[in-house]
């Protein structure tokens, strides 16, 4: 039987910065998570890519053309490809509120722009075969609850300009879907979003560790599918539950991580409290990997959907001892390539 090889398995560089910095653990460089990555090896069989955060000290997203080229080398000479890149369009880092002032969306979009310039360039460096830009509304469902429909209105009007901008370099954008993000912080209100934006080259991220707490309603006690009675040894329910949520946001999913949660939320650094992120062998997570995996990867008839053409690890807030054991990057490789296996298809190279 011939091994599958799609979905391509992806690494994400982002846990190497997000909840790390002046108030938290130290980051961790680019070249230290495409090294650990690279070094990843199971049975044979190694990462093939890694999805990149553009920000500063990875990637500086005012990046010159040579400066997008030796980016595109250097994965290279780590034998990877690069996927979906994650445009920095909070406040902090340069963007504004999806729904904040006219000034703040325009530097929303501004960051989708120069984010969308450099994913077409890896594209034509041949560096980056497939993959998305990875947004969010860079708002808090605090603020985004004074004006629902209005604060929505907001967001989708921002986002529409930001899928014109993308689509002229020929490129989607995945909307993140996580409980600390206004406007997608539960699984209608994204659906909500989503069809309000209302445009071709829009999506659905998906994380596993984050989807799992909208079948709790944190933040949206309302939208809540598993009843308040629920226990986690309770498996048919969590199965009935995951069938629900994404038989809803499978059909706009373009992105998606593999990832585990135990059932908590976390936040390190300054990045909110959302679905915590586990190791893929914690004995608390709540999770069945490569058989939950299937809920996204598969349509309600049991056929792969074949949406996306890789799939990324995602495992943000890690602390860094963890980060840099070589243990880690295996264990998470041999998940992934479960998932694969499963899940996963063959196409001749």
């Amino acid at each position: 039987m011939t091994e599958n090889n799609y979905p391509k398995l992806h690494n994400a560089s982002w846990p190497g910065i997000v909840g790390k910095g002046p108030d938290s653990e130290p980051q961790i460089s680019i070249d230290a998570m495409l090294e650990l990555t690279a070094a990843a090896e199971v049975e044979g069989t190694k990462f093939d890519g890694i999805d990149i955060f553009l920000f500063d000290p990875h990637f500086d997203i005012d990046s010159t053309d040579e400066g997008i080229k030796k980016m595109a080398d250097k994965v290279a000479s780590f034998n990877l490809e690069i996927g979906s890149l994650v445009a920095p369009v909070w406040p902090p880092t340069g963007g504004g509120s999806a729904m904040g002032s006219q000034a703040e969306r325009t530097r929303f979009v501004e960051q989708v722009r120069k984010a969308s310039r450099i994913a077409m360039t890896l594209r034509e460096l041949g560096i980056r075969p497939n993959g998305v830009i990875r947004i969010d509304s860079a708002a808090d469902p605090g603020s985004w609850a004074t004006d629902p429909k209005g604060n929505t209105r907001l967001i989708a009007q921002t986002i529409r300009e930001a899928c014109d901008v993308a689509a002229d370099y020929g490129e989607k954008l995945a909307m993140e879907g996580e409980i600390c993000w206004g406007g997608m912080h539960s699984w209608k209100t994204a659906i909500d979003t989503l069809e309000a934006v209302n445009r071709p080259n829009v999506g659905f991220q998906a994380d596993m560790a984050h989807t799992l707490l909208y079948l709790l309603g944190y933040n949206s006690p309302e939208d809540r599918i598993l009843p308040d009675t629920f226990e986690w040894n309770d498996r048919r329910a969590l199965t009935e539950g995951l069938q629900t949520l994404t038989a809803a946001l499978r059909p706009w999913t373009i992105d998606f991580h593999v990832a585990q949660n135990d059932g908590t939320v976390h936040g390190t650094g300054s990045h909110d409290k959302t679905g915590r992120h586990c190791q893929a062998t914690d004995p608390n997570g709540k999770l069945d990997i490569p058989a939950d995996a299937g809920y996204w990867l598969r349509d309600e008839n049991g056929q792969l959907t074949k949406a996306f053409r890789h799939i990324c690890w995602d495992g943000c807030m890690f602390p860094n001892d963890v980060m840099m054991q070589s243990r880690t990057w295996n264990d998470i490789l041999a998940t992934m390539i479960k998932v694969r296996r499963l899940h996963g298809w063959y196409e001749a190279e």
